[in-house]
């Protein structure tokens, strides 16, 4: 399974890119925002650092609901830099957008995924990446894994290249899960990921390797 980094700040995607472990990265408006990224240009020549940085896939956001729209944006992303893929919400135009796009080979992203129906179509429209939003979906008392199982599922019966980016993680114990049941891509808040590295056993084991050298060296 992949990992992507969820997150427009430069420095957690440094040390994301540092841990060894960093596959890609997926950004949105709200992040951008969150930066004190302003402007078009801005923003655009942020995420040509953070493409710099990461050396590989890197979703990035229209935010025009048209497909004349969604088109116009996506041609002006990708010119960006040749790591960029194109985020495009799950409606109808942007079924059609991502068909226009993936018959032009331009990557693309299906964000704002909560049904399998819904990844069905994404998948039939060609899409790279599909994301469907785990926690955001557990918010309204559904299951998130559940889905990312069937939806995995279906993607093997079928046999859809799009790739399954597991979105909206909130705890380590849900990227072992996605990686568990079937997500080929888990895009995370840093925070998350290094969760991973923790567990009380590693803590009291490396204090009483240390404390037992100290003695041997007393």
């Amino acid at each position: 399974m992949k990992f992507f980094v969820d997150t427009a700040n430069l420095d957690q995607i440094k040390e994301a890119k540092q841990l060894g472990i960093l596959d890609g990265a997926t950004t949105n408006p709200s992040l951008m925002a969150k930066e004190g990224i302003k402007g078009k240009s801005n923003i655009f020549k942020h995420y040509a650092e953070i493409c710099d940085i990461v050396q590989n896939d890197v979703s990035a956001e229209v935010i025009s609901v048209d497909f004349d729209g969604m088109i116009k944006e996506a041609e002006e992303l990708v010119q960006i830099s040749e790591h960029i893929v194109v985020k495009i919400p799950m409606i109808k135009d942007g079924i059609k957008a991502i068909r226009y796009l993936s018959d032009k080979g331009i990557k693309t992203n299906c964000t704002l995924v909560f049904s399998a129906g819904q990844a069905i179509l994404a998948a039939k429209a060609g899409a790279t990446y599909l994301s469907p939003f785990i926690g955001r979906v557990n918010d309204i008392t559904w299951d998130g894994i559940e889905l990312i199982k069937e939806i995995a599922e279906i993607y093997s019966v079928q046999l859809y290249d799009t790739e399954i980016l597991a979105a909206s993680i909130r705890s380590p114990r849900q990227i072992v899960e996605c990686a568990k049941y079937g997500a080929d891509v888990v895009t995370s808040p840093l925070n998350s990921i290094l969760g991973l590295l923790r567990h009380p056993l590693t803590d009291n084991g490396l204090e009483k390797f240390l404390a037992d050298h100290r003695k041997s060296q007393a």
